[in-house]
């Protein structure tokens, strides 16, 4: 493992002692399973972000209706 110090507030650091000691683990594995759990969020929570997004500005451009399917026609 590799050592690493960060500054967390007040309110940070008690409400996180707190919940390691209700879990039983130290603060130092409870933020190792958080920093985990993000990252594993964090890619779904991109790509379905992404996909949403795009969603949401399909049809708001203008252009020819059959561009994506014919696209290499409209090059010339």
């Amino acid at each position: 493992m590799i050592r690493t110090q960060i500054q967390l507030t007040e309110t940070q650091s008690k409400k996180l002692r707190e919940i390691a000691n209700q879990k039983g683990i130290s603060l130092s594995e409870l933020i190792r399973q958080s920093v985990d759990n993000f990252l594993e969020g964090e890619g779904a929570h991109s790509d379905k972000m992404n996909r949403q997004r795009a969603k949401e500005i399909a049809g708001q451009f203008s252009g020819p209706h059959d561009l994506s399917v014919n696209h290499d026609q409209y090059w010339e």
